[in-house]
């Protein structure tokens, strides 16, 4: 676990242990204040705040802006990564916009993702569910184990979002989930970059893929919707873009993260586990409980003060990024009692697990949904009193703002028989 460092030293947020738990360090943190100089693997320094009430008031502080154009040339150095042109043709979606631009855009995507549309899809997404979990045990290797990210968790939400969006089969299969990469630092002189820069450009063609069959099948899915609104004059062909990566990229890894975390969480409390698996009705709240105990989304992305402003008694320069701890902030002991126990009969539960004011995620509802199908079908299919997780590579994915598992082999045991282990 990273060092809590001295108020001239930047906290290092990086490290294997750091990525396995890093709650010891956000209590120290917590404990010590509610803002903090922390400095990221690609160099960024940055200022992280911690505990619940002052999460909630950075979230919702209008002072402080999304738009990479207020970061400062210290900032940009370390993180603007992404080459142009691709840079400004697909880093103007929602996450960096502000009002009114934001406002505009955002009331284009929230009507697909609405409660009353994500609740009267969930059969399709349950028969989806079913029909996933039955390949991945007819096709297994080794009969009673799954690796539940590659056979499940990363397949699940990419399908629930491209039937909700309206992206065409043949192009949902042609996804590759290795673009997704491109959403992680990797500098101009990482080893790695070329591979990046390759990936960049095969997830452009893609995204053009996509918008021009949308353009020539016009229909009333979103990016239906998305294309006509370019052709209107409502969005850029850089902002249509941008969303569409936005959408293909952050509004199906989390939920596979946040699947990923859940599974890994109950195995670690197997009477939480054996409960949900008796009584099914306390999932949605559990799903609250698993969010907050253990968000996949753990840190926000890049906020800037326009001027030099007093953040919770420190000061901030302009231009320099503001990041909230949304796992910190969910283990807050002033907000949660008892904050690191799993407990899915809590309430109230106001987790931060999606954000909160106007860049509260718009595909909450959605992603709610697919936890609570995904987790009660696994708790449902695969029988016995708990899932058993095997031998293999549990390491953290390398995402700077999120957490996740590369791979979760899990073996499930026989119709009455018990696992032979759980996670300890």
């Amino acid at each position: 676990m990273p060092t809590p460092a001295t108020p001239h030293e930047p906290v290092p947020l990086s490290g294997e242990a750091y990525k396995r738990d890093p709650y010891p360090l956000y209590r120290e943190l917590r404990e010590r204040g509610p803002v903090h100089r922390v400095l990221f693997p690609s160099g960024v320094r940055a200022w992280l705040v911690t505990g619940y009430d002052a999460a909630h008031e950075a979230l919702n502080d209008p002072r402080l802006g999304k738009n990479h154009a207020l970061g400062n040339d210290a900032w940009r150095a370390r993180a603007s990564i992404m080459p142009e042109p691709q840079h400004s043709q697909l880093q103007v979606h929602l996450l960096h916009q502000d009002p009114p631009r934001h406002t505009a855009m955002r009331r284009l995507i929230t009507d697909a993702f609405a409660p009353r549309r994500v609740a009267a899809m969930v059969p399709r997404f349950q028969a989806l569910a079913d029909r996933l979990l039955d390949e991945a045990l007819d096709a297994a290797p080794v009969a009673g184990r799954l690796d539940l990210v590659a056979d499940f968790a990363a397949r699940f939400p990419f399908q629930v979002l491209a039937d909700v969006i309206g992206l065409e089969p043949a192009l949902a299969g042609r996804f590759d989930r290795d673009w997704g990469k491109v959403v992680a630092p990797v500098g101009p002189t990482d080893p790695g970059r070329a591979a990046y820069e390759g990936r960049l450009r095969g997830l452009q063609r893609y995204i053009d893929e996509v918008t021009a069959h949308a353009r020539q099948h016009p229909d009333e899915g979103l990016l239906g919707r998305l294309v006509a609104a370019h052709g209107d004059g409502e969005l850029t062909k850089e902002e249509l873009d941008s969303i569409v990566f936005q959408l293909l990229v952050a509004g199906q890894e989390p939920v596979t993260n946040q699947i990923t975390t859940s599974v890994i969480s109950l195995l670690r409390h197997p009477e939480q586990l054996a409960r949900l698996r008796d009584e099914p009705g306390l999932l949605p709240r559990a799903v609250e409980e698993l969010l907050r105990h253990d968000s996949a989304f753990e840190l926000t992305t890049w906020r800037f003060f326009a001027e030099d402003s007093d953040l919770h008694g420190t000061r901030v320069p302009a231009g320099d990024s503001v990041i909230v701890s949304l796992c910190a902030a969910n283990r807050d002991p002033a907000r949660f009692p008892d904050p690191d126990v799993l407990d899915p009969d809590r309430t109230p539960n106001p987790h931060l697990a999606f954000g909160h004011g106007i860049h509260f995620c718009p595909g909450s509802s959605l992603a709610r949904a697919e936890l609570q199908v995904a987790l009660g079908t696994l708790l449902r299919r695969l029988p016995g009193p708990g899932l058993a997780a095997g031998d293999g590579d549990r390491r953290g994915r390398p995402a700077v703002l999120a957490r996740g598992v590369h791979a979760l082999p899990v073996a499930h045991a026989a119709p009455g028989r018990c696992p032979v282990r759980h996670l300890g």
